[in-house]
C-alpha cells in the first residue's frame, strides 16, 4: 500500500486549526492534526513527518503550563512553519523573546510590508507592495531567535514574517489559513513545495487504499450500514459495497419525516441501481404516532433519536451474524473528539443517528471516511460515480421535517410542507442558484391567517422560506434573492400547494448551531 508523505500539524488550540489542514489537503498533501500534549518524542519518531506546522492558540508562552512542542521536533531536520502562537513558541524555544501586548496587540485585518530580503516561501507575495493578512495576537515577538531574519513587518508586528532559511524554519504572526489573508494559500503551497511533497493525496489513490483497508479489516464478516441518503452515509455505503459486495447490508430507516419522494429515490438508487442488499424500514406510523401532540423541539429530537436506535437495532438484527457497523464519521468529528486541554475527550458523533449502537449491539466500527473533510467526501463520491444529485445535496437534518414544522406535527402539515419545499427547491434549480446556496428549505409556521384567493376567503397556513450561504456550516448568512424571484416563488407555492396562503422570507444571519429552524 502506498505510504504518503505526511505533514504533522501540532495543535495549540486555535479555533481555525482545521482550516490549516483543509488548505493542505486542497494541495493534495496528506496531513494530520494532533494536540500538543499527544506529540511526544516517541510519537514524532513513529509519525515521521516530512514537515511540521505549529498552529495558533489562545495561550501565552508566559503562562504556567503553557503548551509547548517536544524539544526533539527541532532536531528532525524537516521544515517547520509556526503560525501566530506557533511563531511565539518557536521563538521562545529557540532563544528569542516574546513580550506581552502593551499596545502592540492586533486583532483583525492588517497589512504586511516586505523587507529588502526575499524568501522562497513568499513567492507570489508582495507583487504590488504590501499584502493583507489576518492578525489575532496579544503577545508579540520582541526579539527573534538566533539564525532568524525578518522578511515582513506590520504596524504592530515588527517580526510579522521571520525565517531561518538554512534550517527551513519559518514563522508568521498572522493566520495564512483564513479567507481574510488572500494569499495565504500561496504561502502554504510554497511551504509544502519547499518541503518536497509530491502532492499525491488524491481521491483516486484514497479510493484504492480505503478498499484495501476495508477488506483487510472486515475479512469475510458481515457489515450493516445506517443509510440516510445523505452524502456521508451514501459515499460510505458505495465505497464499502465496492470493497466487500453483498457482505454489506444497508438499513434505511424511513421515519415519515423525509422530503417529497425522498424514500423512493434512496431505495431506487441503492437497491436498484447499485444492487445493494437494502432493508427499507418504513416505520413512519411508529414515529408519527410517538410525535402526536408533541410541540417542544427538544422532545421531538430525543423522541426521534430514541426510536431510531430501537428501529435500527430491530432491523439490523434481521441481517444475522453482522459483526461490523459502518458509520460516515468524518475527520472533523475525529478532531473534535480529542480534547485540546487534555481532559476527557467527547464522544465521536454523539449527535449521530446511530450513536451508542456499537456498544449496545456489540459491533465493531468501520469508518472509511474518518480521514476526510466534507469536500473530500464529495470528491470521493464523484470518483465512485455517485450522481451529482446526491453529491451536491444540501444538508438535511436527522430529525427531518420535524424541526421544519414548529409546533405539533400532523400528517396534513407534513404533506403541505413537503409540497411547498419541493416547489421552492424546484424554483432554486430553475434559476440556477442551487449550488450557490449551502442550504435552503421551507418551514411551515404554526400560524394560520385569513386570505382572499379569487373570490373566496381562505384560512390557511403561512410558510417561511430560508436560504443561507455558508462555508463550513458553523455560521451562515441569508442568500440575497431578488424580489422577482421571491414574488414568483410565493405565487407558485400559493397556487400549487393547497393549505398555504401566505409566504415570508427569513433574512436573519445564523450563529453556530442555529442554521436549522428549531
Amino acid at each position: 500500500m502506498t505510504q504518503h508523505d505526511r505533514l504533522l500539524i501540532i495543535d495549540f488550540g486555535s479555533q481555525v486549526t482545521q482550516l490549516i489542514a483543509r488548505r493542505l489537503r486542497e494541495l493534495n498533501v496528506y496531513c494530520e492534526i494532533h494536540p500538543y500534549q499527544n506529540v511526544t518524542e516517541a510519537f514524532l519518531k513513529g509519525f515521521a513527518p516530512k514537515a511540521v506546522i505549529f498552529s495558533g492558540g489562545p495561550s501565552s508562552v508566559f503562562a504556567e503550563g503553557a503548551p509547548m512542542p517536544p524539544a526533539g521536533v527541532f532536531d528532525l531536520g524537516v521544515p517547520i512553519l509556526g503560525i501566530c502562537y506557533g511563531q511565539q513558541v518557536m521563538m521562545h524555544c529557540l532563544g528569542g523573546k516574546v513580550e506581552r501586548g502593551h499596545g502592540t496587540a492586533e486583532f483583525g485585518r492588517a497589512f504586511v510590508t516586505p523587507t529588502a530580503e526575499r524568501l522562497a516561501i513568499l513567492d507570489g507575495w508582495f507583487e504590488e507592495g504590501r499584502e493583507q493578512v489576518w492578525m489575532s495576537h496579544g503577545d508579540h515577538v520582541s526579539q527573534i531567535a538566533p539564525g532568524f531574519q525578518v522578511f515582513g513587518t506590520s504596524p504592530n508586528a515588527p517580526f510579522a514574517i521571520t525565517g531561518d532559511p538554512a534550517r527551513h524554519f519559518y514563522a508568521v504572526q498572522f493566520h495564512p489559513e483564513v479567507h481574510h489573508t488572500p494569499k495565504g494559500a500561496k504561502l502554504y503551497e510554497n511551504f509544502v513545495r519547499l518541503a518536497g511533497f509530491k502532492g499525491d493525496w488524491t481521491m483516486g489513490a484514497y479510493r484504492e487504499e480505503a478498499i484495501a483497508k476495508i477488506r483487510a479489516q472486515v475479512g469475510d464478516q458481515k457489515v450493516i450500514c445506517g443509510l440516510s441518503g445523505g452524502v456521508d452515509s451514501s459515499v460510505a455505503a458505495v465505497l464499502i459495497h465496492e470493497a466487500i459486495g453483498d457482505q454489506l447490508t444497508c438499513v434505511f430507516v424511513d421515519h415519515g419525516l423525509l422530503r417529497l419522494g425522498e424514500a423512493e429515490q434512496v431505495v431506487t438508487m441503492f437497491r436498484d441501481h447499485y444492487n445493494m442488499p437494502l432493508i427499507h424500514a418504513d416505520e413512519s406510523d411508529l414515529f408519527l404516532g410517538a410525535l402526536e401532540g408533541v410541540s417542544d423541539p427538544e422532545v421531538k429530537r430525543k423522541t426521534i433519536g430514541r426510536l431510531f436506535i430501537d428501529v435500527f437495532q430491530k432491523h439490523a438484527a434481521d441481517v444475522g451474524g453482522a459483526t461490523f457497523l459502518a458509520q460516515g464519521t468524518l475527520y472533523p468529528d475525529v478532531i473534535e473528539s480529542v480534547s485540546f486541554s487534555g481532559g476527557p475527550s467527547v464522544t465521536i458523533k454523539s449527535h449521530h443517528n446511530v450513536g451508542g449502537l456499537p456498544e449496545k449491539m456489540g459491533l465493531k466500527l468501520v469508518e472509511p471516511l474518518r480521514e476526510l473533510f466534507k469536500d473530500e467526501v464529495r470528491a470521493l463520491g464523484r470518483e465512485l460515480g455517485l450522481p451529482e444529485s446526491f453529491i451536491g445535496r444540501h444538508p438535511f437534518p436527522g430529525p427531518g421535517l420535524a424541526i421544519r414544522c414548529p409546533g405539533e406535527i400532523t400528517r396534513e402539515k407534513l404533506e403541505i410542507l413537503r409540497r411547498a419545499d419541493a416547489v421552492y427547491i424546484d424554483q432554486i434549480r430553475r434559476h440556477g442558484l442551487y449550488d450557490e446556496i449551502w442550504q435552503a428549505f421551507v418551514a411551515l409556521l404554526p400560524v394560520r391567517t385569513v386570505g382572499v384567493m379569487g373570490d373566496g376567503r381562505t384560512y390557511d397556513y403561512a410558510c417561511a422560506l430560508r436560504a443561507v450561504t455558508s462555508v463550513d456550516g458553523m455560521t451562515a448568512d441569508y442568500y440575497p434573492f431578488t424580489h422577482d424571484f421571491l414574488g414568483e416563488t410565493a405565487t407558485r407555492i400559493i397556487n400549487e400547494v393547497q393549505g398555504i396562503n401566505r409566504v415570508t422570507y427569513d433574512i436573519t444571519s445564523k450563529p453556530p448551531g442555529t442554521i436549522e429552524w428549531e
